[in-house]
C-alpha cells in the first residue's frame, strides 16, 4: 500500500511542474525555403595530425678545409609536404 501511495504522489507532484505548450507563428517575405529555415552551421575539419620523419641518413663529405664546420640537415615545408634540406659545410 505505502508505494503506491509514494507512486501517486511522485505522478501526480511530476504533473504539477508540467506546462502546456501553446505557440503562434507569424511570417512574412518571400518563401525560398519556407518558414523556420536555418543554414546549417559549416563544417569545421580538424587538421592532419603532423608527423615527424626521422632524418635521412646522410654522407658527411671531408672538410674543404681548416675554419669549416658542418651544418647538420633539417626539414622544411613546401606546401602540405615537408622536403629535406641536406647538411653542408659552413666557415
Amino acid at each position: 500500500m505505502k508505494t503506491k501511495l509514494i507512486a501517486g504522489l511522485l505522478l501526480a507532484g511530476s504533473t504539477l511542474f508540467a506546462a502546456p505548450r501553446f505557440s503562434v507563428g507569424i511570417g512574412f517575405g518571400p518563401r525560398a525555403y519556407g518558414y523556420g529555415y536555418y543554414a546549417a552551421p559549416p563544417v569545421v575539419v580538424a587538421p592532419a595530425p603532423v608527423v615527424v620523419a626521422p632524418p635521412p641518413v646522410a654522407y658527411v663529405p671531408p672538410a674543404p678545409g681548416i675554419g669549416f664546420t658542418w651544418a647538420p640537415g633539417y626539414w622544411y615545408g613546401v606546401g602540405p609536404h615537408r622536403v629535406w634540406h641536406a647538411g653542408y659545410w659552413r666557415r
